[in-house]
């Protein structure tokens, strides 16, 4: 496995994951302004500031950027999103912004995490669809996302919609008590919604092994989903000793 080139910028959070990643693989570090060999393979964490540019370039690349599950902590306001600490998980996807879910793994590296999840729920009155930001609407172009994706949800469903973001007053976990299904483009916290016995679809196209649209109103919560993407994610420490790097370059999915 080709070990890429690690660019990074002058964001603390990019800087961070960027240097563990390339110590833990033994890699080169340029900084995203002096990057300009599209041949090679790179890793980077984020899409801003450069980085969703260099990426579209390359024919290879590594992405991280927060995990699945138990995540660093994160405020959100002012339409800005603050890390509290970096102590959580963060992904690591080959060619790819977020894991599609399949794989065989085991359920070791889940169990680790001690998070109990709840049996599929089999009532809810409705859907939650979970709005991406701005940045993953233009990584995506789907600037009309919302609007497209409501129409298309009404072809399968009648039960009412309720959309929410990062940013909506009324918490997450508050909606998820009633909901039957959840809806997003590649929303991470599709996967909380899983865990809380709430289906969870994907409009993004490398996901809907996890859930497609036309199964709305036949739910099924596939559980192996977890312990695939736990063998996707990583702490910062994991990263710095290499262990990540050996487990991604040889089971990349």
């Amino acid at each position: 496995m080709e070990k890429p080139i690690v660019i990074y910028t002058d964001h603390i959070i990019n800087k961070t994951l960027c240097y563990n990643f390339a110590k833990g693989s033994n890699s080169l570090m340029c900084h995203i302004n002096n990057f300009k060999e599209y041949d090679k393979t790179i890793a980077t964490y984020g899409v801003l500031r450069g980085t969703l540019e260099k990426i579209k370039k390359v024919k290879n690349f590594y992405y991280m950027d927060h995990g699945y599950f138990n995540q660093s902590k994160r405020s959100f306001e002012n339409n800005r999103t603050n890390i509290i600490n970096l102590d959580g998980y963060f992904r690591i996807v080959f060619n790819n912004f977020i894991h599609n879910g399949m794989g065989e793994y085991p359920n070791d590296r889940f169990k680790k995490l001690n998070i109990k999840f709840l049996d599929q729920k089999k009532n809810g009155r409705h859907i939650i669809l979970s709005e991406p930001s701005a940045a993953m609407k233009k990584v995506y172009d789907v600037p009309y996302w919302t609007e497209n994706t409501i129409n298309l949800i009404k072809k399968y469903s009648d039960r009412k919609i309720i959309v929410h973001n990062k940013f909506s007053k009324e918490p997450l976990k508050n909606l998820l008590n009633d909901a039957w299904a959840f809806v997003s483009l590649q929303s991470t916290a599709g996967f909380l919604a899983m865990l809380k016995g709430v289906p969870a679809y994907f409009t993004d196209k490398s996901l809907t092994y996890i859930g497609e649209l036309q199964d709305l109103e036949n739910p099924k919560i596939n559980y192996n989903v977890f312990n695939n993407l736990a063998y996707g994610q990583w702490t910062l420490k994991e990263i710095e000793s290499g262990e990540a790097w050996e487990n991604i370059s040889k089971n990349l999915f």
